[in-house]
């Protein structure tokens, strides 16, 4: 399909320039600080940078690719702390931003101005699948769809999921049996997940997926999130 054919996310700004989706009601990254929320939830929940040792081929798969802004803060430690690897980034986004307001959500992080100018002049990626090298040891591919249909519809091994949708009680289908058991039929021996989200009926279904849950505390005036390991039968 072609670039016209995308359903672009609806976003409002609030007096501090935090994007907001009109359709899902919530914001895109933490209001008190959106980088550190990052770092805590998606990094440190999957233990990361601490499994790339040399060398090593990663793959981190997100559901809800939003501004880009996880994908820019991984890159940044990605380059601080691996050697000699390649990282794969695979992202499902059913509401890709426009290019006008991805370049304004980007704005506030200064220290990400290099890899978000490369993501901005690619940008809008087309419907389905999309693969951009942005250096010699990163490539980002993004699936532009549904993100059941395309998971389902997909071949690899991911070693970390990044789960950052929009609130399950606004965005259930992110969050369903059948997407999270594809995630786990696509996840590697030692995978792990990380999740800004603790809601009971989430829990309940990576569980019953087969992840080991982890309650921790959660980020800024969340009490709690979620991460877990795959459990290996």
């Amino acid at each position: 399909m072609i670039v016209s054919d995308i359903l672009y996310a609806k976003i409002i700004w609030d007096e501090n320039e935090t994007p907001i989706s009109v359709d899902f009601s919530d914001v895109y990254y933490s209001r008190i600080d959106g980088r550190s929320e990052t770092r805590y939830i998606f990094l440190s929940g999957n233990k990361l940078p601490n499994r790339w040792y040399n060398g090593i081929e990663f793959v981190i798969a997100e559901l809800g690719f939003g501004t880009g802004l996880n994908f820019l803060e991984t890159i940044a430690h990605w380059q601080t702390f691996s050697s000699g690897g390649k990282l794969n980034y695979v992202a499902f986004e059913k509401f890709p931003m426009s290019k006008v307001d991805l370049k304004r959500a980007l704005k506030p992080w200064n220290e990400l101005s290099e890899h978000a100018s490369k993501l901005i002049d690619f940008w809008p990626p087309n419907t389905g699948w999309s693969k951009y090298e942005l250096d010699g040891s990163v490539t980002l591919h993004l699936a532009i769809g549904d993100a059941k249909a395309m998971l389902e519809a997909w071949n690899a091994d991911v070693d970390a999921w990044y789960l950052d949708g929009f609130s399950p009680a606004k965005n259930p289908d992110l969050w369903e049996a059948d997407l999270i058991e594809a995630m786990v039929n696509r996840t590697t021996p030692g995978g792990t997940f990380a999740t800004f989200t603790a809601a009971g009926w989430v829990r309940r279904n990576l569980k019953a997926a087969g992840f080991k849950v982890e309650k921790i505390p959660g980020f800024g005036r969340k009490r709690e999130c979620l991460r877990g390991d795959l459990i290996i039968k």
